[in-house]
């Protein structure tokens, strides 16, 4: 079968791109891929605050998926509405690797490492906040731009440290000045990070089976689990919410209860650095993905997250 993958120009996005058409090769298919520049790669001098992150890096190649252009596109999940619009599916999630965000520096060793008044570039409201709330003396610096742009960045000394997500830094082999790997309960990932998603046209049934083979059960359940978790805090990528889903393995059960799944969440406010956080863990056999996200986003809620989280959407919670 001939198919034609529809990604972003940039050095992850193509190499994500080249590594979903290798596995389709692999299976006997032919592979095209079309570059196609988002709203997001245009709008590289804005921040996410000022242009709005909603489809961003999206929008157009989704219109290239409708228009029949490209058979299927691949993204970073964490870059996908959690509601697709109509025409489209979300076919497959292969595995997912590293989740965390990676703390990047040249000359210190972890976050805590830091002297007073650092600079640390990021352009992830949830990021920003998180570190706000764990180093308040820290400054926050806006910091758009590929992988590679903002390594050159740090190395120019434009500031002290970046944090990343550590997957892309894995895929494209440049963990040189990757210094900590920041743990899901001090600062929690995006949802869906660590993850890709290959979307297709909901009613495409030959691609829709062509890349079956890529979903990866396990992903799909942490994923599902998140990004119901978001849709129900009415959260996007820049809204500063992180949830992680990852299972958890009790070696002293039966088999019936040894596994469990265990959740990580946390609103916070990049002004202030205020937070709230939770941590669950629920029982995996017999569990619902979408019950459980919504379980993850009602204990936050209870927990007190209701007012950071009307402030973040700028008065008022979907």
């Amino acid at each position: 079968m001939k198919l034609r993958i529809g990604s972003r120009g940039s050095q992850l996005a193509l190499w994500q791109a080249h590594h979903i058409a290798g596995l389709l090769r692999g299976q006997g298919h032919s592979v095209e891929i079309e570059i196609i520049k988002t709203t997001g790669d245009r709008l590289q001098e804005f921040t996410f605050a000022q242009v709005g992150s909603e489809g961003m890096f999206t929008k157009e190649i989704e219109e290239a998926l409708a228009a029949g252009r490209v058979d299927l596109a691949v993204h970073s999940l964490k870059d996908l509405p959690t509601e697709l619009p109509e025409p489209f599916a979300l076919a497959a999630t292969p595995k997912r690797v590293d989740p965390r965000d990676a703390f990047v520096s040249v000359k210190y060793a972890s976050l805590a490492a830091l002297p007073q008044g650092a600079r640390v570039g990021t352009s992830s409201q949830r990021r920003r906040a998180q570190l706000k709330a764990l180093r308040p003396d820290i400054e926050a610096v806006e910091f758009r731009g590929n992988v590679d742009t903002r390594l050159r960045k740090l190395a120019e000394g434009q500031v002290d440290a970046i944090l990343l997500a550590a997957a892309g830094l894995d895929r494209l082999e440049k963990t040189e000045w990757v210094r900590e790997r920041l743990e899901p309960k001090d600062f929690c990932p995006a949802a869906g990070q660590g993850a890709l998603g290959i979307e297709t046209r909901k009613d495409d049934g030959a691609t829709i089976a062509a890349v079956a083979f890529l979903d990866d059960a396990a992903t799909r359940f942490a994923v599902t689990v998140e990004r119901a978790a978001l849709a129900a805090l009415g959260g996007g990528c820049q809204v500063p919410i992180g949830i992680h889903c990852r299972p958890r393995l009790n070696e002293d059960s039966d088999a019936e209860d040894a596994l469990w799944d265990e959740f990580f969440a946390v609103v916070a406010d990049p002004e202030t650095g205020k937070s709230v956080r939770i941590f669950h863990m629920a029982l995996h056999v017999g569990a619902d993905a979408a019950t459980l996200g919504r379980q993850v986003a009602n204990k936050l809620i209870e927990a007190g997250a209701g007012p950071l989280l009307a402030a973040a959407a700028g008065g008022g919670l979907r």
